[in-house]
Formats: C-alpha cells, sequence, structure tokens
C-alpha cells in the first residue's frame, strides 16, 4: 500500500498515547486528518490544538465526508478497540483499507534505517533517551515515542524522515510487523499472559523478533537474556558496560566502557538503576549509528525524562510527590530501588492502583511483594482498562496479601485525606490506568499543605 496515495487518515481510538503519535506525523505529512475517541484528555485537547478533529460518541454520521471515501482514505485503529464498534464494524464491511497501529508503523518504517526498543519494561523511556540523542546529534529522524517527552512536550520528535525510532511493543505480537536495522531487547519478564497464556510462549515471540532485524543489522540485549546479540549491562563484563557510578546531587555520574573505548564521566538526570540501563543501551544504539561521543555526552546530560516515568511532582527538603506508570511488580520493585537510593532514610508512602483483573491475578504474589516494602500502602480499586471483572479477584485480594501491616484499600474521594494522615515525607503515586489523573488534585493539596 502507497501513503502517498492517502489524503485522510482516520483514528479509531485517537487518544491513545502510540496513535496520537501517528496522527501528528500524518498531520505534519500534511494529510487530513480526525478521529474518534472515548473521552476527552490532555491529549485529544492537544490534537484538537492542531486543527485535528477529534468526537467522543461512537457513530458514522459524525465523521466527515471526506473521509467517507474508501479510495483516499486510511482506518487506522488500536486493538484496545471493542470488536463490536460500530465505526470500525462500518469500515471494515464498506471496502476501506482498515490497518493496526503496529501495521502503519511497519509500512512508515520499512523505507527509512530503523532503530527499534523491545522488552517488557522500558521501551518508552528508552525510546525517548535515544530520539533525544539523535536529534541533539542532528540525525534527520522521526521518532515514535510511547510517552509525552519532557524535552519536546510531545510524543513525536521530527527532525526528517530518513531514520526512524520505534517501540517495538510486545503486545499482541504487534512488534513482528517491524524490520529494524538496529534493535535492543531491555528485558523478557513475563507480561501480557492474557495474551500468550505463558512465559514461554512470549519468550518465542521475543526470539521471532530479534529475527526480524534485517541481514547486516545489529542487534542488542541486556546481559542475561536467553538471547544471542551485543550485550550491555551496569558492572559487568558486557560489550557495552557501564562503571564507577557516583551519585553528585540527584545525577549520576559515571564511565561506559565501550568494545573500542571508554567514555568518562558522563552525566544523566533521572533515578533509578533501571534508568541507566536505559540511557546505556540508548547510548550504545546511537554510537553504533555513528553519532560523536562528545555531542552524545551532552545530549544525555540534557534529557529530561517522560511524563509519568519518575516524574517529580513537588521536590522540597520536607516533601518529594513522585509520579510513574509502573504497573508491573518488577516495575515496582525499580521504582523503590530509585526511591530509597535517593531518599535512603524518609519514610515512603505507596499509592497503587492494579491495571487489568488479568495481570493482578497473574502476579498477585509477586505484587504484593514489591508493594510490601514500601513503609505506607494505600490501595485503589483494580483499573479494568480492556477487561471485564474477574471473579474473586479484587485489590482486597491483593490488600490480604500483602504482609506489611500499615496498608488500606481507599477510595478515589478519600485518597487526600489518607495521604495527610500518613505523614510521609516521599509519596508515590503508581499504575497506568487513570490514577494519572488524580495527579494534579494530589500536587494541588499537598503544595497547599506544605
Amino acid at each position: 500500500m502507497n501513503l502517498n496515495n492517502i489524503h485522510n487518515v482516520y483514528f479509531i481510538g485517537i487518544g491513545g498515547i502510540g496513535m496520537s503519535a501517528l496522527a501528528r506525523y500524518f498531520k505534519a505529512n500534511e494529510k487530513h486528518v480526525a478521529g474518534y475517541d472515548k473521552t476527552p484528555t490532555e491529549i485529544t485537547n492537544s490534537l484538537t490544538d492542531l486543527g485535528i478533529e477529534v468526537h467522543f460518541e461512537d457513530g458514522i454520521e459524525h465523521i466527515e465526508t471526506s473521509f467517507l471515501n474508501p479510495a483516499t482514505t486510511l482506518i487506522v485503529y488500536t486493538p484496545a478497540i471493542p470488536k463490536n464498534h460500530s465505526e470500525l464494524t462500518y469500515f471494515k464491511n464498506h471496502g476501506f483499507h482498515v490497518l493496526k497501529r503496529s501495521q502503519i508503523l511497519g509500512l512508515i518504517t520499512e523505507n527509512t534505517f530503523c532503530l527499534a526498543v523491545a522488552g517488557t519494561h522500558g521501551k518508552t523511556t528508552t525510546t525517548s533517551i535515544l530520539g533525544h540523542l539523535m536529534k541533539e546529534c542532528d540525525v534527520p529522524l522521526t521518532a515514535f515515542l510511547g510517552g509525552i517527552s519532557e524535552n519536546y512536550n510531545s510524543n513525536l520528535i521530527l527532525n526528517g524522515t530518513e531514520v526512524s525510532v520505534v517501540e517495538a511493543d510486545e503486545f499482541d505480537r504487534s512488534f513482528l510487523t517491524l524490520s529494524p536495522d538496529i534493535a535492543c531487547i531491555t528485558s523478557m519478564d513475563a507480561d501480557h499472559l492474557d495474551i500468550y497464556g505463558n512465559a514461554e510462549t512470549l519468550k518465542e515471540s521475543f526470539v521471532a523478533f530479534s529475527k526480524k532485524v534485517k541481514q547486516n543489522g545489529k542487534l542488542f540485549v541486556r546481559n542475561g537474556l536467553p538471547i544471542k546479540g551485543i550485550t550491555y549491562g551496569i558492572e559487568d563484563n558486557s560489550d557495552y558496560t557501564i562503571q564507577n557510578i557516583k551519585i553528585e546531587n540527584g545525577t549520576y555520574v559515571f564511565d561506559v566502557k565501550t568494545p573500542k573505548t571508554v567514555l568518562e564521566n558522563l552525566k544523566f538526570n533521572l533515578p533509578g538503576r533501571h534508568n541507566l540501563s536505559n540511557a546505556l543501551i540508548a547510548l550504545a544504539m546511537s554510537v553504533e549509528y555513528g553519532c560523536p561521543y562528545q555531542q552524545l555526552a551532552k545530549a544525555l546530560a540534557s534529557y529530561q525524562g517522560v511524563k509519568r516515568r519518575f516524574t517529580y511532582q513537588i521536590k522540597t527538603e520536607n516533601l518529594v510527590y513522585i509520579d510513574d506508570y509502573a504497573h508491573h511488580p518488577e516495575e515496582i520493585n525499580a521504582v523503590h530501588q530509585a526511591v530509597r537510593e535517593m531518599y535512603p532514610n524518609k519514610k515512603i508512602l505507596a499509592i497503587f492502583q492494579p491495571h487489568l483483573f488479568s495481570r493482578t491475578r497473574d502476579f498477585i504474589d509477586d505484587f504484593a511483594k514489591s508493594l510490601s516494602q514500601f513503609d505506607d500502602i494505600l490501595l485503589l480499586d483494580i483499573y479494568p482498562a480492556r477487561e471485564l471483572p474477574i471473579e474473586g479477584v479484587t485489590s482486597l485480594w491483593l490488600l490480604s496479601k500483602i504482609t506489611n501491616d500499615n496498608k488500606q484499600l481507599v477510595s478515589k474521594e478519600a485518597l487526600i485525606s489518607k495521604i495527610k494522615e500518613s505523614h510521609a515525607q516521599v509519596i508515590l503515586t503508581i499504575g497506568a490506568g487513570d490514577i494519572g489523573e488524580e495527579v494534579k488534585k494530589i500536587k494541588k493539596e499537598l503544595s497547599v499543605a506544605s
């Protein structure tokens, strides 16, 4: 399919983070763009500001007639949309090109030099560091991000079209539509078992992805993963490794040993060993692409992060409030490690909203163990996302398994008063559901209180 012959692009689920990046991309390439989503959000508002028409009721009558010509219109949808969605059904039944977001990414990237970041954790941060490093080295690239980069206040970095930087998402195996020149795999922990059934099948899909790398391409893997490639790791014997780590005023200072040289005194501002690992692989991929060391060092120091990835909402002597997207036990462990390393002697309150009934069920004991490490725990009800309830799978069940006694189940309405009762000096909100919508309210109340 030739994207040059397409004049109109219509998105079903346009408010999704990956979908909205594609919408921005097509708008920047002077296509006529519009879409549907369930509810208005900051993302849909920002699309409207760009002149992209968005509506929130499912029905063909809400769509501008220019989008109803199958010859000139491309329909893009997200797998999160229910099968019985009337707009999606209409387009499928009337001869339109109807493609998933991942297939479109495959089409866009196949005529570019493609760098792809895969892994069950760390994709968004790594992709956004990689996009930033290469943009600062003036590589002619388009980077599609799965989060809002703090440096660009966008989920799209546009600096040309010769190179593409993308997240390779394992959810519903969509990363198998890509054929990258340089790729990495950051992690292969069990996740998305609602799709894969078991960890072994998930592993097989990562093996299949590793074979999608072009013939003369390069694959990086985090040291210890069961796939062959150029290795990277922290304080170990990897091909690319971080050494001599120090923390100075909340900033990591370290050296990187590459196969050819040692880069000394690099600086990186995101807390947590997991973020150091993300910075290392982004740096390694940039080096293999051919970016100059000095520019890379400067770019790494100026990287500001991704919204909702260890984002400081309040940072004062007496009170720290951090918001993070962590929604898997390993991610919660990483956040815990980061916050203890930065604030070793302070009381830490974690407010967690579980994401998906199936994920809560599949990892219930691991969730309980990771949450028990915090000093105080407040649990919200499970955010269902694309799922119907599963009998017996509730936040109350998770609460009963947490071994720390300083724990309680709270409603969103009671959240602020319970936070104030805790007297914790470090407060964390964690989860991938609509807990993000509570952040502004919490920040406002805490700012007034302090």
